[in-house]
């Protein structure tokens, strides 16, 4: 058989993918080989037609894959990346989801001429809305990383950076960005419940309010902050709101203060 690429991890990110590039014929069900420990998501796998085995000393010896993608937990990703061992230092790129881990931890593994892709998603990914964030060593070539690139395409938006240090920044906006966003929602859904507004209401108009101005705001030619301006009137109820968030630079710095506490755990954890 001929593999184009072996997915090793079919958890919710690896899946999620999986499914992009099925959906979208970038890839077809025999292109790909699954490999996953567990049971189920492995069953879940071979219902979209890929092949799938629970060890990675399965994949077929004869098979050179374009692509290995690790999809597991930064937690495994060096025990799990030592099982591909036999394909470092040769045609098959790897390409790495797990964050906080750097290019060099899989090259001490790999070897020194493997071409390597370190990229950062973030949830949004498992409905193709997510941001990509890659970072891509010297071996890996212009080709490549544009078949990567529209790969990766399938899961949402994607972004290249040349310098990895800026991946603990990344980490710090896109990658923990979601969870920030979901915290807005609760807090104003809890705001609306105060002013009185039940709470099936106050969730809906908070969830509906983020969504309907996030999605103005990624298909308008607009800047962010004259969208802002155009809602906000002289005196009005927006201008009330606006001048407690932005007194001071409120939100601003504690938004600011946040990604910082991100970026700093980022590159802790990096060590």
């Amino acid at each position: 058989m001929t593999i184009k690429l072996v997915l090793a991890g079919c958890g919710n990110m690896g899946y999620a993918m999986l499914v992009g590039w099925l959906k979208s014929a970038k890839l077809k069900p025999a292109d790909v080989f699954v490999v996953e420990p567990n049971e189920a998501l492995r069953a879940r796998a071979a219902a979209l037609g890929c092949a799938v085995a629970a060890d990675a000393g399965d994949i077929p010896s004869a098979s050179t894959p374009a692509f290995v993608v690790l999809a597991v937990k930064p937690q495994v990703i060096r025990e799990v990346t030592e099982a591909y061992k036999r394909l470092g230092n040769g045609a098959t790129t790897f390409v790495s989801v797990a964050a906080g881990t750097p290019v060099a931890t899989f090259a001490g593994i790999l070897g020194e001429r493997t071409p390597i892709v370190r990229c950062m998603p973030n949830t949004p990914a498992a409905i193709g809305k997510g941001m990509m964030v890659v970072f891509s060593n010297s071996l890996v070539s212009e080709a490549t990383r544009t078949t990567v690139a529209d790969l990766l395409s399938a899961s949402g938006a994607v972004a290249t950076i040349d310098d990895e240090g800026l991946m603990d920044a990344v980490t710090a906006v896109s990658g923990s960005g979601p969870a920030y966003i979901f915290h807005f929602i609760e807090c104003l859904t809890a705001a609306a419940e105060q002013a009185g507004l039940p709470a099936e209401t106050a969730r809906l108009l908070a969830m509906q309010t983020v969504y309907g101005a996030a999605s103005l705001a990624a298909e308008s030619k607009e800047d962010p902050g004259l969208l802002r301006q155009q809602v906000t009137s002289p005196n009005g109820t927006t201008a009330a709101a606006l001048g407690v968030l932005m007194g001071g630079d409120r939100l601003k710095t504690l938004v600011t203060e946040a990604v910082e506490a991100a970026r700093a755990r980022s590159v802790e954890l990096g060590k």
